[in-house]
């Protein structure tokens, strides 16, 4: 048992994040222990949501993550946790599936998060839609964002009928709005003032009804204890190197937790600012932002002929959206500006104003390992995609990903010598023998 609620909204913009993150802040600062999780694949919310909470955001979602690792995940927190707090994506019904889809799996009721800054009777109307679109939802009640007066606040919890909890209002508050660029919000890393800024966000909790703990609910543990046995001590041996600073930081953390448990040794470093890559049998470079630190990237080179070295040495890499454009030959940022990069891939990316590719997709990776049979292994990796740039590559890929729900065409996966790299964002517990294979030296792809 846990208390535990869903926050979720009518629309992306109405403020989840902050709110999810001052309510996380708030108890924590009474001493709780508080989970959060984020609906869906994003990198950045959870980052702010780990700077709130002090503990690692890992993603829900039914179809990436699938129903029993979402059981497992949630179990786990109810097991250590005095809350459970779970970020919905988009709007409350968007999406397949949706963070109402969550709510009514698990059974965890729905905070909803309405902006009311030019509303009022309406907002009775809009928390209606929300709690009854779904026959079989649980509803919580609403929260009012951007609501700067007592009055305003009034006017709203008048209108709602007396079936629907109104706990209270979040003020619009410059301090405590968090800024935005063109993949969402900016990383946590990079604003010096946050945690002045979730302490503040706390602060206002202080005056709603959120004060107190929710409801507890009952968590299950599911019956996928086959997994772990397979995947312990698997790359026992195996040191990866992972680039991680604030131009590649877009990392699950399922997928590191997944590294761990097989064994691997992690090694970290920054291509932004170390002068030399450590020691390592495969190097991983995630997603992030190349674009905006492509210069500093480029003047670092010590650590660029450390990674051609690499590379030159047949040694794995594998790279994931912007850690495939560092790969490349050019990269032109959104000024126009062109930049060489690594030139270990033939092609080229340019950053463009308008969303290039977005949305969850799985890919069937063949294999060139001789010595398995790609027909008798599941080769299905499920992942997303989510980026600005449109890259010519001059290489034939080795498969094409296929987006869900849609089973629209979506993003190449290349090979090239002992490279791999997409756009695609891969979520390796969606096929740990696939990704067992991928991150073994002896059956790399």
């Amino acid at each position: 048992m846990c208390s535990a609620l869903i926050i979720a909204a009518p629309h992306s913009g109405s403020g989840k994040t902050t709110v999810t993150a001052a309510i996380a802040r708030f108890h924590r600062n009474k001493g709780r222990k508080v989970a959060v999780f984020k609906v869906g694949p994003d990198f950045i919310d959870p980052m702010i949501l780990r700077k709130a909470s002090g503990e690692l955001v890992y993603q829900l979602d039914l179809w990436l993550v699938g129903e029993q690792a979402c059981q497992d995940l949630l179990y786990r927190a109810a097991i250590e946790s005095d809350l459970i707090l779970i970020e919905g994506v988009m709007g409350l019904f968007d999406g397949t599936p949706s963070s109402a889809d969550l709510a009514e799996y698990f059974n965890i009721p729905v905070l909803g998060v309405i902006d009311a800054k030019a509303m009022a009777q309406t907002f009775a109307a809009v928390t209606f839609g929300l709690a009854k679109y779904r026959e079989n939802l649980p509803f919580s009640g609403v929260i009012a964002n951007r609501v700067n007066s007592d009055r305003h606040a009034e006017l709203l919890s008048d209108s709602l009928p007396q079936e629907f909890t109104f706990y209270g209002r979040m003020p619009k508050d410059s301090a405590i709005t968090l800024p935005e660029r063109h993949l969402g919000l900016v990383q946590a890393q990079e604003l010096a003032d946050i945690d002045a800024q979730l302490d503040q966000a706390a602060s206002h909790i202080a005056n709603t009804g959120l004060i107190d703990l929710p409801k507890e609910i009952e968590f299950f543990a599911s019956d996928n204890d086959s997994q772990t046995d397979f995947i312990h001590r698997a790359l026992v041996g195996t040191r990866i190197i992972i680039i991680r600073d604030n131009a590649f930081s877009f990392i699950y953390a399922a997928n590191i937790a997944f590294l761990q448990q097989a064994g691997a040794e992690l090694v970290y470093c920054s291509a932004l600012i170390d002068e030399h890559l450590p020691e390592g049998d495969i190097l991983y470079i995630p997603g992030g932002y190349p674009e905006l630190y492509a210069e500093q990237l480029m003047n670092n080179v010590s650590f660029i002929s450390d990674v051609k070295k690499f590379a030159d040495s047949n040694k794995p890499i594998i790279a994931e959206c912007g850690g495939m454009l560092y790969l490349l030959d050019q990269l032109i940022d959104f000024s126009g500006n062109l930049f060489s990069m690594l030139g270990l891939m033939p092609g080229k990316a340019i950053m463009q104003k308008k969303l290039a590719a977005i949305g969850s997709q799985w890919v069937d990776l063949p294999l060139s390992n001789q010595d398995l049979d790609s027909n008798a292994v599941n080769n299905i990796m499920r992942g997303h995609s989510f980026h600005y740039s449109s890259a010519q590559i001059d290489l034939e890929p080795i498969g094409q990903t296929t987006h869900h729900p849609s089973e629209r065409a979506g993003e190449f996966v290349y090979q090239h010598n002992n490279i791999i790299a997409s756009y695609m964002h891969w979520y390796f517990p969606s096929n740990p023998g696939l990704t067992l294979r991928i991150f073994n030296k002896a059956r790399c792809l």
